[in-house]
């Protein structure tokens, strides 16, 4: 595997790859010394024109316990502010060693553009583009959904589970991603939002598309994910008032009494608590967001390990 753009392209068989590889790799944080030699002497540069925190922590923990070299390139206060283009930037870091160009860009389809542009050599992964994907979330997403329901998820798909998906779901680059690869892992799927916050075509994508998260409440789902508004990327005045959304599309602690015991609450962050989530179910025993945190690193080390791979 060359790059890393996406998940609805992803096949069962590379996914499960990714999966098993991430396992095996979560040992490592268990180690006296967290570090492998798996990267030694490669470079990643994390190419970030948005703003981040977890993933691109992530990718540099990701990085750095393989023994990799870390650069990390944030637009703000970058050439980029004085109207360098993306092709000169990614040349100007590749010519600076990097193996493997981790971006993430407020315009859907930006990575893919660089990795086929004929720009560069190094390998890209997509750490979120515009309102198009955010592949290693889902892979990470994914790693946590099989880790929370088998003992031991080696090989194994998620069949027969059934994932509820709420918020801003127009905007949502996790939404999307997660939809396609659980999916293709033999999950069901079903997508709340106001009709606001629903995409165009929406109801051609390969899930149960829903308003009324109360009724996908009564589905009794084996995991709710919950997503923030997201206000940056909608133009103008927000599309639902927050009182609104608060009212009918937040996991408050009554709805979360009425999911079964072993549902899974789930969150990709950053989190508006009171918002789309409350802070007791941020903080239960049934949330497993800090879990998504943990298996983010090693589902990173797993991606860097099959691209450098492809390269060496």
């Amino acid at each position: 595997m060359k790059h890393l753009l996406g998940t609805q392209d992803l096949s069962k068989d590379d996914a499960l790859r990714l999966l098993d590889t991430a396992y095996e790799f979560s040992a490592v944080a268990h180690r006296h010394v967290p570090k492998l030699p798996t990267l030694r002497g490669a470079t990643m540069v994390n190419l970030f024109f948005e703003d981040s925190t977890r993933t691109r922590l992530s990718f540099e923990a990701a990085a750095k316990r393989l023994s990799a070299d870390v650069m990390t390139f944030q637009a703000a206060g970058s050439s980029v502010s004085k109207g360098e283009s993306l092709k000169d930037t990614a040349q100007t870091v590749e010519a600076m060693g990097a193996d493997i160009i981790v971006m993430r860009h407020f315009s859907s389809g930006a990575a893919a553009r660089l990795a086929h542009s004929g720009w560069i050599q190094a390998g890209v992964i997509n750490a979120g583009d515009g309102t198009h994907e955010h592949p290693t979330q889902a892979l990470l997403d994914a790693a946590t959904l099989r880790d929370a329901v088998q003992d031991d998820p080696r090989g194994k798909d998620l069949a027969g589970l059934h994932v509820v998906i709420v918020g801003d779901i127009a905007h949502s680059r996790v939404a999307r991603s997660n939809m396609w690869l659980l999916n293709t892992l033999g999950a069901k799927v079903t997508l709340v939002g106001p009709a606001e916050l629903l995409p165009e075509g929406v109801a051609d994508w390969p899930a149960e598309v829903m308003s009324d998260f109360d009724a996908a409440l009564d589905s009794q789902p084996d995991a709710v994910m919950m997503l923030r508004m997201q206000n940056e990327r909608q133009e103008g005045a927000p599309r639902v008032s927050l009182t609104h959304y608060v009212r009918d599309y937040s996991l408050s602690s009554a709805r979360a009494a009425r999911l079964s015991t072993h549902a899974l609450v789930m969150h990709p962050g950053p989190m508006n608590r009171g918002v789309e989530i409350a802070s007791s179910v941020a903080d239960s025993a049934q949330s497993v967001i800090l879990d998504q945190v943990r298996n983010g690193v090693s589902m990173r080390m797993a991606v860097l390990y099959e691209l450098w791979g492809a390269r060496s």
